[in-house]
């Protein structure tokens, strides 16, 4: 068993929240490259150092702590939303150092630590693994452009002459990435942990409904072309029929809509609109897929509606490493036997990227509530030191 030191965790744990507190709560705001998530780096690379690990950052400004010979990679992302929680990705670096940590002081196995840069998406989705795992072209992400219109290589350039090379994904033996839950299904059940067997794919693309503008006072019900009472039909045609091929841990949302011209006089004459869904079957997403497409085209006909769709957006779902995810569940049951769970991730995370090259799993603690992204996030302490124990057995295990 690695000797772990739980008050020291939680120490760096809170010491970390206090770049970008927001003065909400624990909340905190440390958007990728800002200078709170900078100066947090720098911390994190000094912790490392401390901890007898090499700091080395990578050209995106991903910080990794390496233990100077093949090992295992533990970690997660310390960038937050801009009104984040204090755990969202911290939690996974700092059990990543003190783990690493405690092993060096016992004398192995090696472990580094890492965390990943743009996990929150300022750029895209999981940039900082991305583009190092290949899932992202490098010299494209240096283009992506954040909601202020500024670019991904403006914004790194604060990072100055911190960046290094790419490092070689080959001195890995895998990755383990411990988290919150970000949902509510271990906090309800009085779970204690969850082993994640797969993180779910995402797909999501726009709608459009073109009707026709017109007077909201003069223009008579039944001779309307109204492009959002198209989207209200479809939205409640869509759960029903998605509802027929879906599982319990499947989602979907209408998460962004724009009308046009959105008066409040005016007949909306266009409805544009997100639809997004997760799951963790491929072939359960086609056929979610062709009943998003289907239902929008039955529904534009009946209104007298033009339907269009913008591009198919997504990643595919990814699978954890039955190995790590063994040993996660083995360690699991022997520190809290019956209060473990298996369970998919409806979130993306860096682990997906990860195993594009390694084999990757993860580990989820409870989240209060199931409240994330958003100053409220919060998980009892007690349940944090339980999922370091386990993460902390596995660990022992791997190396094994």
């Amino acid at each position: 068993m690695i000797p772990i030191q739980p008050d020291r965790f939680l120490e760096d744990l809170h010491a970390l929240r206090r770049f970008g507190a927001s003065g909400v709560g624990k909340g905190v705001q440390r958007p990728a490259y800002s200078p709170p998530d900078i100066e947090a780096r720098d911390w994190l690379a000094g912790r490392m150092e401390a901890a007898g690990l090499a700091p080395r950052f990578d050209p995106m400004g991903s910080l990794f702590g390496i233990a100077g010979e093949r090992s295992l990679l533990l970690g997660s992302h310390s960038d937050s939303q801009p009104e984040g929680g204090w755990l969202d990705g911290a939690l996974g670096v700092i059990a990543a150092l003190e783990i690493a940590r405690a092993a060096r002081e016992a004398g192995g196995p090696a472990i580094s630590a890492v965390s990943f840069q743009d996990e929150e998406g300022r750029f895209g989705v999981t940039t900082g693994s991305a583009a190092w795992a290949g899932a992202l072209d490098r010299e494209r992400a240096q283009t992506l452009v954040d909601s202020d219109g500024v670019t991904l290589a403006e914004a790194r350039a604060a990072m100055g002459a911190r960046l290094g090379d790419w490092l070689d994904p080959a001195q890995f033996t895998g990755f383990v990435e411990m988290h919150i839950e970000q949902g509510p299904v271990l906090d309800r059940t009085a779970g204690k942990i969850g082993v994640v067997e797969a993180i779910v794919g995402i797909r999501d693309m726009v709608v459009q409904f073109e009707g026709q503008q017109n007077h909201a006072g003069t223009t008579p019900m039944a001779l309307r072309q109204d492009a959002f009472q198209g989207l209200v039909a479809f939205a409640g045609l869509l759960n029903t029929r998605l509802a027929e091929v879906v599982t319990p841990d499947t989602v979907w949302t209408i998460g962004h809509v724009a009308l046009h011209p959105n008066a409040h006089s005016i007949v909306p004459g266009r409805a544009a609109f997100s639809v997004q869904w997760r799951d963790g079957d491929a072939g359960r997403l086609d056929r979610m897929e062709a009943i998003v497409r289907d239902t929008a085209q039955e529904v534009a006909e009946t209104h007298g509606l033009a339907c269009s769709f913008g591009p198919m957006l997504g990643v595919p779902p990814v699978a954890m490493d039955a190995g790590l995810r063994a040993a996660l569940a083995e360690a699991a049951e022997a520190q809290v036997p019956g209060l473990w769970r298996p369970m998919p991730s409806g979130a993306l995370h860096d682990a997906s990227n990860a195993a594009r090259l390694m084999p990757a799993a993860m580990l989820f603690v409870p989240s209060i509530g199931g409240i994330s992204h958003d100053f409220a996030e919060d998980t009892d302490e007690a349940d944090l030191v339980t999922g370091l124990q386990v993460m902390a057995d596995a660990v022992a295990r791997i190396a094994s």
